[in-house]
């Protein structure tokens, strides 16, 4: 063969060949860059189906569906679950593994931490999709990954997942282990993972609920399909009643290493500062204004006199108020006020009828709850000292 013409033909499959690889590489789920170390996925090639038959000790091929191939080219593997510091509503509160329901269930992987609002409007929709479909192969595993120290403490957590009603299992992600390894960025980060161990949708934030559910039904039907059910798997849809998000508020740290709306103090700074309320009339929309001494830790400030004062101009339907008392136990004391008077009406769930709440736990308070989006100027009185005070957050 003439020189030129083999290296004409050799250059044709070269060039064919890496517009194959990049074909199949632009079909896969994008990962962020920050997604872990290979080990960390699971090789799917090396799980198999062991024999229900106690007398024989074979093994077979996995069950999977019969666009495995097609799919696995498309679809990343799922990864493990890393590492963990605690397992709740798991029998006997035993570890749970990815690999292990692989071939066998259809899994839902939410990212999420209890302080979080966004993630506690999603959890009404996933408590609903537990109890449908839990008995058609749909397991859901709540990898909790928390925003502040305090969300990482089991009974704090096990307090959290009784509250709230989950029943499906709960996995403490206390070192952003699994999180990194999935290279998530967001609470709450819902990822589908199919019968073959790929992960073949994914969501971040709240809403797309009848996508995900469509989704799920799919899922179930190839599962059932593939393990020989025959299962008819409903195509309805859950009715879940959930909670407005409307605002133009952004969500507001207080401690020093995300404080950047403290408008009356010196940002991103630790220690104590003594603040003075501003002037009647001086507040700006979306800024924090701090009264009174205050220390600020990385994560919190926590007011060290009596009757100091938080003012806020919000323009939200609700206000929530993460918190916690500088002591287990202890209760600290506080009035909310808009525009310049107790709270009586468009109350949140953890104030009286005086406008008054008692912060004793590590948690999010629902604090004003309007019928609509409306602009108004808030102000809390901390009447003892040691509040701990995390974030605003709104909808």
């Amino acid at each position: 063969m003439n020189p030129h013409v083999r290296n004409g033909i050799l250059f044709v499959v070269v060039i064919g060949v890496v517009l194959s690889i990049y074909y199949l590489e632009s079909q896969k789920v994008s990962l962020p860059a920050t997604a872990s170390a290979a080990n960390d996925t699971i090789d799917l090639s090396s799980i198999v189906a062991t024999s229900t038959d106690s007398t024989s000790s074979s093994q077979a091929a996995l069950p999977r569906t019969a666009d495995f191939a097609q799919l696995a080219a498309q679809y990343p593997a799922a990864k493990e679950i890393v590492s963990s510091n605690g397992f709740i509503n798991t029998p006997n509160n035993a570890p749970i593994t990815i690999k292990s329901l692989i071939g066998k269930k259809v899994v839902l992987l939410d990212f999420w931490t209890y302080s979080c609002i966004n993630c506690q409007r999603v959890i009404p929709y996933l408590n609903a999709w537990y109890a449908k479909y839990k008995d058609l192969g749909l397991e859901i595993i709540g990898m909790q990954s928390p925003e502040f120290n305090f969300e990482k403490v089991l009974s704090n957590v096990q307090a959290a997942v009784t509250k709230f009603g989950i029943h499906y299992p709960v996995v403490l992600d206390n070192e952003m282990a699994t999180w990194n390894a999935y290279g998530n960025q967001y609470w709450p980060e819902e990822y589908l993972i199919d019968i073959n161990g790929l992960v073949v949708d994914r969501n971040i934030g709240e809403g797309n609920y009848d996508k995900t559910e469509h989704t799920i039904q799919k899922l179930l039907q190839e599962r059932s399909d593939a393990l020989g059910l025959g299962l008819k798997i409903p195509t309805d849809l859950v009715s879940v009643t959930g909670a407005n998000i409307e605002a133009n508020s952004p969500e507001t740290y207080f401690g020093a290493a995300r404080n950047e709306y403290l408008a009356n103090g010196t940002q991103s700074a630790q220690g104590t500062q003594t603040l003075t309320d501003p002037a009647v009339g001086s507040i700006e929309p979306n800024q924090l204004y701090l009264g009174g001494t205050w220390n600020f830790a990385d994560e919190y400030a926590t007011n060290q006199s009596a009757d100091a004062h938080i003012f806020y101009t919000y323009d939200a339907q609700h206000v929530y108020f993460v918190a916690s008392s500088d002591d287990a136990g202890k209760n600290i004391s506080i009035t909310v006020m808009r525009d310049g008077v107790p709270l009586t009406t468009d109350r949140g769930a953890d104030v009286d009828a005086q406008g008054n709440a008692t912060i004793n736990q590590s948690r999010l308070y629902d604090i004003i709850n309007q019928s609509s989006m409306q602009s108004h100027t808030l102000e809390i009185i901390v009447h003892n000292p040691g509040l701990q005070a995390y974030t605003f957050t709104f909808g």
